[in-house]
């Protein structure tokens, strides 16, 4: 599949894109129908997929059924089992040890210690954004973060470049201007991977608590995920300019989670202001904090910059020139279906 999309081999494989991601991450059986498929795309015989998804399921259940029960059922309730299934980040399986194996599966862990050396490597060098309030339960975190290395994986992106970021930032600012997440969603995914960047929209399952994240997946891709947490414009905006800030600033500097507390403030501070002159560019600044606090001087202000309105409410009540239940209802809101 070298230099092919995974759109491309989709179609060459008539599927359709929820089958093909199920496909190449493992979640989708390979029947003798598609290892015909696989045969006459690939030019693998079909055999030997078959032979392949026979060993796959029986070594995965091998390792589930190993396990003290126990055990496996005190992960099993730690994770978010259930918004997994729903999401549809697992098959959903009543069998205790199945669920078992397509968490493991899903993970890509041979065992719940790897599981815990993994949540260990992952979380104990995050540059966590600084809220006492939301604290996430590690368990729920890793699984959503999970979901967009998957999605990364599947992402066609060019060679990751700061410098194509940068220059990007004004087309990137121009998409708050969209009302339908289904319309500035696939141009910001494009623009993102351009410069290297795969960008990761994922619902957030129940116990986490985080609005975006950043990582290097390779060294030449960086993971960018939100989780439209706050369902409003204004945050997720000024979330994706943050992370965009991590990366422009900070680099391959570990793992950058917003939405959980942690003691590296100048990280934050720094990809915060990044992002307020990223939406509204140092020449409007000095005129954003006279901005008189009202409706109509709002939306011409918000014209003028080339933003949404309600992202220049978020930032004046950030301010505190607006009280935080003033001008709302300038703020667009998604809900997710």
């Amino acid at each position: 599949m070298s230099g092919t999309s995974v759109q491309d081999f989709g179609w060459e494989m008539d599927l359709d894109e929820d089958c093909t991601e199920r496909l190449l991450d493992g979640r989708l059986e390979i029947t003798d129908e598609l290892a015909g498929r696989l045969q006459t795309t690939l030019g693998v015989p079909a055999s030997f997929w078959q032979l392949r998804e026979a060993h796959y399921r029986k070594d995965m259940r091998r390792i589930a059924e190993s396990m003290p029960s126990d055990v496996a059922k005190a992960w099993l309730r730690d994770l978010p089992v259930k918004d997994m299934a729903r999401f549809g980040w697992i098959e959903d399986h009543v069998d205790t040890t199945l669920r078992l194996a397509e968490c493991l599966r899903y993970f890509d862990v041979p065992s719940i210690d790897s599981f815990d050396r993994r949540v260990d490597r992952l979380l104990g060098g995050a540059k966590l954004r600084a809220s006492a309030s939301f604290k996430s339960n590690p368990a729920s975190l890793t699984a959503w973060l999970r979901k967009g290395e998957i999605e990364a994986e599947l992402t066609s992106c060019e060679s990751w470049s700061a410098d194509k970021l940068l220059a990007s930032l004004p087309e990137l600012r121009r998409l708050t201007l969209l009302r339908d997440p289904k319309k500035f969603i696939p141009q910001l995914k494009a623009i993102c991977a351009e410069s290297g960047i795969a960008f990761v929209a994922a619902r957030p399952p129940s116990g986490c608590r985080a609005s975006g994240a950043t990582k290097f997946v390779s060294d030449d891709k960086a993971l960018l995920m939100l989780s439209f947490r706050h369902l409003s414009d204004d945050h997720f905006w000024f979330s994706f300019f943050h992370e965009c800030g991590h990366l422009i600033l900070h680099g391959r500097d570990g793992v950058f989670i917003e939405g959980e507390p942690h003691d590296t403030r100048a990280h934050e501070d720094e990809a915060n202001l990044f992002a307020e002159k990223a939406l509204i560019p140092d020449p409007w600044h000095g005129l954003l904090t006279k901005l008189p606090a009202r409706r109509d001087e709002v939306i011409r202000f918000a014209v003028r910059v080339g933003v949404a309105p309600g992202i220049v409410v978020g930032q004046l009540q950030h301010r505190k020139r607006l009280g935080h239940n003033y001008l709302n209802y300038l703020k667009r809101r998604f809900t997710w279906v």
